[in-house]
């Protein structure tokens, strides 16, 4: 799967690349084939604010990762109050430009946990596609001219948490999953002239994974996650093909395809088989907030419950207290959470959770991180630092819940390379390295903190890593 767009564009980066890797390194959120793995590179596995620095640049906010066009790194950027796509040269970091995406107004966001810069960009080796759920679309050329523009009104997501969801570009097409609770939808557009090939409704209010393309026996294919159901859809058409039923409500990890076989794994609060995590009663919450004479939760009794930083969002009349009924409204939206990990064989139409499923899961989730397919496994890690390990084709636990990564929240998701699988952790950027394929959790590199917060998935090209914190650009690389 992850020769799919490189396939596409043999010769393009010739010139422009970093001799010995492949065209087209990383063009994508997760790279090759939305994969997070980058065969026959070898970047550091020690690195750190004084380790294998090769240079480190100031950036401004936003969580989308970088991706790789030739000798340029890619990212949207929030800035200013201002919405950019910003190129820096691979070679030593400086800002070779940057492309401003107009909007008339900025999209809800968590002001924390999210960003109206979330989403990262794709190239097919001609062109570079931004989405903001501000704004829309924008299709750039290497040197950062506008080619197009597909405009949208701002996104309007489930308790105003923000966008997250990236754009995939592909058989000169760019594939947008756009869930909201206004409208959404999946489209297709013309790489070359941005106009609308395709649009598909859909029933999924909110969601934050990316979808990923699929080769099967009966052609490409998108499949996009989202609420209660995984959908399959004719990447030419955006004909519904098949879809399976039991995903997170909230969710946030993306699939990944490789071998004839679909992988997911996902995680979200709420649902009623999860045995380690039970949502509160409006009660509870009350009760350790002190307000159960008040009947109603306040902005500062929030602060003495796990609600902390998240008032606003659960505030859906904005009216400064959240009551019985907008927190019976949440919990109703939460509980039709139905999560694990799964692979699924190609072929078939319609509902195919009965049959289609080669095996299920549910122990090990990931949140927000999405899981790796490498060496013959599929990895994945839980919030806390716990890393689980199912053998991808047979879904037998090599290891589960092994607390071997930085005790920490991950937003990025795990990457891959010459044999090694980077976890990444959201407070403070510690950077776990692990032998990859193992029968046991083995550590290669417990690397000391960035000091900053890093939600954004590595990149990987010219046996170099490029990590984005909440204020800097790094390249990692060994010293020659």
């Amino acid at each position: 799967m992850k020769k799919l767009i490189v396939l596409a564009a043999l010769s393009i980066f010739a010139a422009d690349g970093k001799s010995g890797e492949p065209p087209l390194g990383w063009p994508q959120f997760r790279g090759p084939g939305a994969s997070g793995v980058a065969d026959g590179q070898k970047p550091p596995v020690e690195l750190g604010p004084e380790k294998n620095v090769k240079w480190k640049v100031p950036v401004p906010s936003g969580f989308s990762s970088p991706i790789i066009a030739g000798d340029k790194l890619i990212l949207t950027a929030f800035d200013g109050g201002k919405l950019y796509t910003i190129a820096y040269n691979r070679e030593d970091g400086k800002e070779a430009w940057r492309a401003l995406a107009p909007a008339k107004e900025i999209e809800g966001y968590h002001k924390t946990e999210g960003s109206p810069a979330a989403s990262t960009p794709a190239t097919d080796g001609k062109r570079i596609v931004s989405y903001f759920g501000s704004c829309g679309l924008f299709c750039y050329d290497l040197s950062g001219k506008e080619l197009w523009r597909f405009e949208m009104p701002a996104a309007v997501t489930y308790a105003d948490f923000g966008t997250g969801v990236s754009p995939i570009l592909v058989d000169d097409a760019v594939v947008l999953l756009r869930d909201e609770t206004k409208d959404p939808k999946i489209l297709a557009l013309d790489a070359a002239t941005g106009k609308l090939k395709w649009e598909k409704k859909r029933q999924s209010p909110t969601s934050y994974g990316t979808p990923v393309v699929w080769d099967t026996p009966a052609g490409r294919q998108v499949a996009a996650p989202g609420f209660r159901r995984m959908i399959g859809y004719d990447l030419k058409t955006g004909d519904e093909l098949w879809s399976i039923v039991g995903m997170p409500a909230a969710c946030c990890t993306s699939p990944i395809a490789a071998d004839g076989t679909l992988f997911f794994a996902g995680w979200s609060p709420g649902d009623a088989a999860d045995k380690d995590f039970k949502m509160p009663t409006f009660d509870d919450i009350l009760k350790q907030a002190g307000e159960e004479k008040v009947g109603h939760l306040t902005k500062a009794g929030s602060q003495k419950t796990f609600l902390k930083g998240f008032f606003d969002n659960n505030d859906r009349n904005k009216d400064g207290k959240i009551t019985r009924e907008e927190w019976a409204e949440g919990l109703k939206f939460m509980s039709a959470s139905k999560n694990s990990a799964f692979a699924v064989k190609a072929g078939g139409s319609g509902d195919v959770t009965k049959t289609h499923l080669l095996w299920k899961k549910t122990k090990g989730l990931p949140y927000v991180s999405s899981a790796i397919l490498y060496k013959g496994q599929y990895v994945m890690v839980k919030d806390g630092g716990l890393v689980t390990a199912y053998d991808a084709k047979t879904g037998n636990e090599i290891y589960v819940q092994e607390r071997v990564a930085a005790a920490s929240r991950y937003y990025a998701s795990p990457v891959a390379a010459n044999g090694h699988i980077y976890f990444t952790c959201l407070d403070d950027g510690k950077v776990t390295v692990m032998k990859a394929g193992a029968a046991e959790p083995t550590v290669v590199a417990r690397n000391p903190a960035l000091g900053e917060r890093v939600a954004a998935t590595p990149a990987i090209a010219g046996d170099t890593l490029y990590f984005r914190t909440e204020g800097h650009l790094y390249a990692f690389a060994e010293k020659k």
